[in-house]
């Protein structure tokens, strides 16, 4: 399937999923679901390309609970800087890593964040979103899922490289990714084809993780209740 046709019915599977009754990785499932009939031979690659960040063990040595999260200062999509202690000084601190802006499960799971985002903020903590896309792109993004938090903007990946969370897509991906309608060197601005691996940190005002989810399975996160769950204990 060409890119342009496949990219729209991405877009309409991905809709499909934001309004579905279900849990988050369940919508997730959706839209991979929806690849896997449109393109198969995409759907193998990804396949693949986890099975080696699975086997490899990618991931693995990211910050764990009862850590203290390193510090940030990162710009939004605003080009306002957003540190994580001034985060902090105001209550917990959610924090979630996502590949970009093209991301399908990103842009779902960005979503769902918005959906909570009401009920984050009375429990007195703040959501961030962190990628490597250039801030052009992550305008794009907060606007899409509508969200009322900060998207910030991880040049080269600086930050999630200095917390083991980065990983290099593969020559087979890096060969299908514009079928996919995804430009990843125009997108952040760099030939490195490298992306985080999305992944939630809930931290205390003490900056200590007090929750995490981290899995090389890009399909896969934190589920919502799991998530307000942890807020609350943060407190």
């Amino acid at each position: 399937m060409a890119a342009k046709p496949l990219v729209n019915a991405i877009d309409v599977a991905i809709e499909r999923a934001r309004n579905l009754d279900a849990s988050v990785n369940d919508r997730l499932q959706m839209i991979f679901d929806e690849v896997k009939m449109l393109n198969p031979r995409f759907a193998a690659g990804v396949e693949r390309l986890i099975a080696r960040l699975t086997e490899t063990g990618a991931g693995s040595g990211a910050p764990k609970v009862g850590d203290r999260m390193p510090p940030f200062l990162l710009p939004d999509e605003s080009g306002n800087l957003v540190g994580l202690n001034d985060l902090l000084q105001r209550g917990p601190a959610i924090i979630a890593f996502n590949r970009g802006h093209w991301c399908p499960y990103c842009r779902v799971n960005t979503a769902a964040l918005a959906e909570v985002h009401r009920q984050a903020k009375a429990s007195g903590a703040d959501i961030v979103a962190i990628m490597p896309d250039r801030q052009k792109f992550t305008r794009l993004l907060k606007s899409d899922a509508r969200a009322p938090f900060p998207i910030l903007t991880d040049m080269d990946n600086g930050y999630a490289m200095s917390l083991n969370l980065v990983m290099w897509i593969g020559s087979e991906m890096q060969g299908m990714m514009p079928a996919a309608g995804v430009d990843l060197p125009q997108v952040q601005g760099n030939e490195g084809h490298m992306l985080p691996i999305p992944a939630t940190f809930v931290t205390g005002t003490d900056g200590r993780i007090t929750a995490r989810h981290v899995d090389p399975d890009y399909r896969k996160r934190m589920e919502l209740d799991d998530l307000l769950k942890a807020i609350r204990e943060a407190r």
